[in-house]
């Protein structure tokens, strides 16, 4: 099994290309669709909560997702599979780069890339969207947020706090309101 969980996450580091979100629809597929390691709804939350945690979001959803698996071991080799091949990957580059930095090919296969990269992240948000069943109102909070962020330039973390402490209040408040009538 901790095999197959290292080859599963190794694989998701090697052929994905533009980070942590652009992983996430191929780590749903892996971990959700393929291997059934967990639920939709576990991986919502578990996206949820890796995007809150500091550190990369492919990493902190391997760590996640390996300790539900199999514990810190899990953890431990899910993280390994994940950042190893990015690891060697750069290696390589920092090594041959400026060898190759201005060869037309190279340009030609980047520029390529960068389009795929943008769909893969659009991918992810639908995916999100779709799969977190919101409301029309969780819909315009979510769009809000977005359009605050991109307009205002107002650091996302802020915005995470603000939607958490907001749902602590409106549910702990909200609800005892609804309990007194």
């Amino acid at each position: 099994m901790l095999w197959d969980m290292f080859l599963t996450f190794f694989k998701i580091g090697a052929f994905t290309f533009g980070g942590g979100f652009a992983m996430i629809p191929i780590i749903q597929k892996e971990v959700v669709d393929n291997k059934n390691w967990v639920e939709e709804d576990e991986f919502m939350d578990t996206i949820t909560i890796a995007q809150s945690a500091p550190g990369p979001i492919a990493v902190n959803s391997s760590i996640f997702i390996g300790y539900k698996i199999d514990g810190v071991v899990g953890a431990l080799v899910c993280t390994l599979g994940t950042v190893l091949p990015s690891f060697i990957i750069i290696l390589l580059i920092a090594k041959f780069f400026y060898q190759f930095k201005d060869n037309h090919i190279i340009e030609k296969i980047f520029s390529g890339i960068r389009p795929a990269v943008v769909a893969l992240i659009f991918s992810t948000v639908y995916r999100l969207v779709q799969g977190s069943h919101f409301k029309y109102s969780g819909l315009l909070i979510a769009l809000a947020t977005a359009l605050i962020i991109i307009f205002l330039n107002i650091n996302p973390m802020y915005m995470v706090i603000i939607g958490a402490l907001g749902s602590v209040l409106i549910n702990r408040f909200g609800n005892k309101s609804k309990e007194g009538q």
